[in-house]
């Protein structure tokens, strides 16, 4: 934090005031919001180099040629720190997820985001296609190499922990099969390589971020990769909807479409099996909650591609059965035994009425005095107000004790959901106290109960405000 600091002046022409954690979902990177007095970024921090510059350059190449992509604004000597514009926090993936809790789902909002988000990447496809990709990392291209990492890390990390049986040879005997098909289709073009609806920033515009893995290779790709998000579950007849956008803003017609299309299915079955591969790792093996849950899910849409284009495996009788054990069996994942959740319940209390209960038998858990700090209630202008109205809110948000108390409320109730989690825990009790239980308890609890629901989308929070609901 201390370089990102002295960056932050080098950059800015004046210090630093905050330097916040900020979520950096599955990814090695730490992710640090820098502001000062009257500029703020978002400041990385990244130990492998040679990935580091694989982002520099192509944030460099995309954002001359005018894309949205975040704006680098400095990089240190050692290459491992960095800052870059802040987008703010709201994902594509938030906004739906929010939509989905709120009892709505894919909505004509977010049909018009996604559009967007498919002419924006039929744009960076061929404006980065003139990249110098001799940067890229791990491989300048999605090669023959590149596929049968993929297809291996599904073998090896799905298949094989699972138990599915199959003849190696003949199975890699279709891997070779079906990277020979792919590597027919167009390849010149950018490919980001994790084009996901959690890398879309919704600001003023929609914005793109973490594609250092990009490298030159086929557009179907990255395609496949937004409709198919796992965890995303687009309805069937929006995912065809969206497809049939892209392929207009493409202008592709006639035998260039359905020739397009046809490669496009052998992308996606790729895609996916890269997919179980990496759940497989990070939930069968490292026992992350969050994967096992979204494992059934990619498995859903590999059904579903099956059974909607039975053609695309009669080339590869191996994967084929292969594919068939593991969605039939009953061994299948779709018969899992699903964790438990998470349940935290957020709580908002007045310390004159007591010590909130906690109805889970789980015994309580944090509890956070806010009485020291600046209380609105004692100016009349707000004391009619509570801190879900806007007056109160932007009172608060003004105090700089106010945000350094959020943040080290937030590390420490990360350090518990996260332990929870590994332990599959079920309830944790996350409480804010102040005097009256109107004003400082209660914006503590909205924010915490935002905050967790953007980091943790597997947890279920609940959210009460005990003396306001009264």
């Amino acid at each position: 934090m201390e370089q990102l600091k002295q960056l932050f002046a080098q950059w800015a022409g004046e210090p630093c005031a905050e330097c916040l954690a900020i979520g950096a979902g599955g990814s090695a990177r730490r992710y640090f919001r820098l502001v000062g007095a009257t500029r703020r970024c978002v400041g990385a921090v990244a130990d492998d180099i040679r990935e580091n510059e694989a982002f520099f350059a192509f944030s460099r190449h995309l954002h001359a040629k005018h894309m949205p992509v975040p704006e680098l604004y400095a990089v240190a000597d050692d290459r491992c720190h960095y800052l870059q514009q802040d987008l703010g926090d709201q994902t594509l993936y938030g906004m739906l997820f929010d939509k989905k809790r709120q009892g709505g789902g894919f909505d004509a909002e977010m049909l018009t985001l996604y559009k967007q988000a498919l002419a924006d990447l039929a744009a960076i496809q061929q404006a980065g296609a003139d990249i110098d990709f001799s940067v890229a990392y791990p491989r300048a291209a999605f090669d023959r190499r590149s596929i049968l990492w993929d297809l291996n890390y599904f073998k090896y990390y799905f298949l094989k922990l699972k138990h599915v049986p199959f003849d190696e040879e003949l199975l890699q005997n279709d891997f070779d099969r079906l990277a020979d098909s792919l590597l027919a289709a167009d390849c010149n073009y950018f490919l980001y390589r994790d084009f996901n609806p959690r890398n879309i920033m919704v600001a003023d515009r929609l914005y793109y971020i973490d594609y250092q893995g990009g490298r030159r290779g086929a557009a179907q790709y990255d395609v496949a990769s937004l409709l198919y998000s796992a965890k995303s579950d687009l309805p069937e007849a929006i995912r065809a909807e969206l497809l049939s956008h892209y392929l207009d803003v493409r202008n592709l017609k006639g035998d260039a479409r359905k020739l397009w299309l046809d490669d496009f299915w052998r992308y996606l079955l790729v895609r996916i099996l890269q997919t179980l591969g990496a759940y497989g790792y990070r939930g069968l093996y490292e026992r992350k909650p969050y994967f096992i849950e979204s494992i059934p899910l990619a498995l859903t849409n590999l059904r579903t591609l099956i059974e909607n284009h039975p053609l695309l495996l009669s080339p590869l009788p191996e994967l084929a059965r292969a594919l068939s054990n593991s969605l039939n069996s009953p061994n299948s994942l779709n018969s899992l035994n699903s964790l438990t959740p998470l349940t935290v319940t957020v709580t908002s209390f007045s310390f004159k009425q007591g010590l909130p209960d906690d109805p889970s038998g789980n015994g309580g858990g944090h509890i956070f005095d806010c009485r020291a700090l600046p209380n609105p209630g004692r100016y009349s202008e707000y004391k009619t107000y509570t801190c879900k109205d806007r007056p109160v809110i932007e009172f608060l948000q003004r105090k700089p004790a106010v945000d350094l108390f959020l943040n080290n409320v937030k590390g420490i109730v990360a350090q518990s959901v996260d332990k929870y989690l590994e332990r599959h825990f079920t309830n944790l009790m996350v409480s804010f106290g102040c005097t009256g239980g109107q004003h400082r308890s209660v914006y503590f609890a909205e924010q915490t109960a935002a905050w967790l629901r953007q980091t943790y989308p597997m947890v279920n929070v609940v959210l009460c405000h005990r003396e306001q609901d009264k």
